[in-house]
């Protein structure tokens, strides 16, 4: 059994978009395991959960790609924001941080009062 957690569902999609918004263009490859590494190797990205958020945010404008050449010299896909997808980062990002403020409220231990 894998101590890795597995991606909590909406929340992909900004982790592509802010390490693309970070490292620049990324290969799918490159994208995971930069999301693995920046999550302490906490996360596993199912990779068969990874390319089809990468087709929906191409197809809603925030990401664009081009075909190039990988580290080892392979045909890859490279990944890069968009105007849009910039704005779109700073959105769902601002949306999880109130998120997760409400949910610290759940979760602290209850005041005496």
């Amino acid at each position: 059994m894998s101590d890795k957690t597995d991606v909590w569902q909406g929340t992909l999609a900004l982790m592509v978009l802010r390490t693309l918004e970070t490292m620049g263009p990324q290969h799918g490859y490159g994208l995971a395991r930069r999301i693995e590494q920046t999550s302490g190797d906490l996360l596993a990205l199912n990779y068969g959960t990874l390319y089809p958020a990468l087709l929906k945010l191409e197809q809603e404008g925030y990401i664009k790609s081009k075909w190039g050449a990988s580290e080892n010299n392979r045909k890859a896909k490279f990944y890069e924001l968009t105007k849009a997808g910039q704005r779109q980062v700073r959105k769902a990002a601002a949306d999880w941080e109130q998120t997760t403020e409400i949910l610290a409220r759940f979760l602290a231990p209850a005041r005496q009062g």
